[in-house]
């Protein structure tokens, strides 16, 4: 029901399938560090070690009390309100901009804004990839786009923060200016590089868009050769990017039972959601204009 597959590592869809500089009722909530999770992450592991997570609610219906189940366990959540690209991708596999507005306007009847004002909602992620043209019918998806739908989710829940998953150095690239696209996503991978490097590059080029960013690991394919990351590497990769200030979220790609169920992997994700929690509080919305 929540699950998520990859192109490498895209939202699967089941069916197919107010000032926005604020950090929305932290001050009066016990909301502390970054939230740390996965995608496709059961609503059941949210809690002391898994603060964070991203979802597909698939049905409006089903919104109001998955949410509730992660405010009780003091969690906190992306939600991918547009779903799966099969509800919004033409028979080629490119883009629909219209479709991808009918997706997301289901959930306009819903009425959530107490978990957006109260901090359990961290945002809406837009799209995935939009950069990737193979996962696009061989079409990429332009900055400009991104940005109109940015400004559409937002114009349907001002307060919610509006996330692409794409990386900050390609959003960058962008002539115009954003102004409803709030943050980026940095999931790092050992093909891109060093990780050093590939953070403080991605940081900032958020900071020079005005963007936030949400940082983590592609667990399951992000080493040699597509392999899983070794504990070692979840440590030591995870420490260097939960170091920097600037990330608002650390959520990576994704929850595996069998993965996760490994001794010797608990405990790296376990020492890492420790340093998530001693991580700066950071709003996943627009960065204040200087």
């Amino acid at each position: 029901m929540l699950g998520f597959l990859g192109c490498a590592d895209r939202i699967n869809s089941p069916s197919s399938d107010n000032s926005r500089d604020q950090i929305p009722g932290f001050a009066a909530s016990k909301i502390t560090g970054i939230p740390f999770g996965t995608t496709a992450q059961p609503i059941s592991l949210f809690g002391p070690t898994y603060t964070g997570g991203l979802i597909n609610p698939v049905y409006p219906d089903s919104l109001l009390s998955y949410l509730a189940a992660i405010k009780a366990a003091n969690g906190r959540v992306v939600l991918s309100l547009p779903g799966g690209p099969g509800g919004y991708t033409e028979a080629d596999g490119t883009f629909n901009l219209d479709r991808w507005k009918t997706r997301v306007a289901r959930y306009n009847g819903v009425t959530f804004t107490s978990y957006i004002q109260d901090g359990t909602i961290i945002g809406n992620y837009i799209i995935d990839q939009p950069n990737c043209s193979t996962c696009w019918g061989g079409q990429s998806i332009p900055q400009s786009t991104v940005e109109e739908m940015a400004r559409y989710s937002d114009s349907l829940w001002p307060g919610m923060a509006t996330i692409a998953r794409a990386d900050p150095t390609w959003l960058a690239q962008y002539s115009g200016q954003y102004t409803y696209l709030d943050a980026g996503w940095a999931q790092y991978v050992m093909r891109k590089g060093e990780v050093t490097t590939y953070l403080s590059d991605n940081v900032a080029a958020a900071k020079s868009k005005g963007l936030r960013i949400i940082i983590g690991l592609n667990l399951l394919d992000g080493g040699v050769n597509q392999a899983s990351f070794t504990a070692s590497q979840v440590k030591d990769f995870g420490s260097v990017m939960l170091a920097d200030p600037y990330p608002c979220a650390f959520l990576s790609w994704r929850y595996d039972a069998a993965y996760f169920a490994q001794a010797d992997i608990k405990s790296a994700m376990s020492l890492l959601s420790k340093k998530a929690a001693r991580h700066v509080v950071s709003s996943c919305s627009r960065a204040p204009e200087s």
